[in-house]
């Protein structure tokens, strides 16, 4: 079994955002029911591919079919007679995480140019680096990102036509070093390049996961695609 901690990616909240933004969604009207059905499949999708989802995740979706309940029944109304909207309590906690975030996305971009400028005097950890290596890994690019180009490429991913059953063998380490010889010297390609010729489902997820391990290991990165549900690899060390 494969299994890899994504504890420090984003939460729950990140991934309504997420909806949120892609869809360009109003934010104090959300469409509830669709919204969780993504949500429930998005979740499934984790769980497909043996990641440790935190008890937050499983929470909201809880919370999710709750407020999907309520809103087919009749709405409460408060002490002055207005319907109550199930949806607020949501709400308002999407908009206090955004704020947050977006001030933190902030900070974090003055860090980074304030890091450009200023080193402190006789610490050897702070030797002055290349600017372009402080960028992060994933720039503009989000673990639900990748989850959606996994999903693509779980869709359109040649059919097998199987006669016989037999053990199909494949390791992360051997996708490791596949992506790594692939992305050798600063070489780049496609997501959709990269998993293209796999028919097997497993080959792609234990390849979906390996990718994740490079990323947290620093040694390849992740840049937007101009197109849609794919994203470009480049490795990040030469040779």
């Amino acid at each position: 079994m494969y299994k890899i901690n994504l504890s420090n990616f984003e939460g729950p909240l990140d991934l309504l955002l997420f909806f949120i933004r892609r869809d360009e969604l109003d934010i104090y009207d959300i469409p509830i029911s669709d919204i969780t059905s993504e949500f429930m499949e998005y979740l499934a999708l984790m769980e497909r591919l043996d990641l440790e989802i935190a008890g937050d995740f499983i929470l909201m979706a809880s919370t999710l079919m709750q407020i999907k309940a309520k809103m087919l029944l009749p709405k409460e109304k408060d002490e002055k007679g207005e319907e109550i909207d199930p949806r607020m309590d949501l709400v308002n906690a999407l908009l206090e995480y955004k704020r947050y975030k977006e001030m933190s996305e902030e900070l974090s971009i003055q860090e980074s140019q304030e890091r450009r400028i200023k080193y402190r005097g006789n610490f050897v950890g702070d030797e002055k680096r290349d600017p372009d290596e402080l960028d992060a890994l994933l720039k503009n690019i989000t673990i639900f990102d990748l989850i959606k180009a996994f999903k693509l490429a779980m869709e359109v991913k040649p059919e097998e036509h199987v006669h016989q059953v037999e053990r199909f063998n494949v390791t992360i380490e051997e996708q490791m070093s596949e992506v790594l010889n692939k992305t050798d010297f600063g070489k780049e390609l496609s997501f959709v390049e990269l998993i293209k010729g796999m028919v097997e489902k497993l080959k792609i997820v234990v390849t979906f996961i390996a990718l994740l391990e490079l990323i947290k290991m620093g040694k390849i990165g992740l840049k937007e695609s101009t197109e849609l549900n794919n994203f470009i690899i480049y490795g990040t060390q030469n040779g």
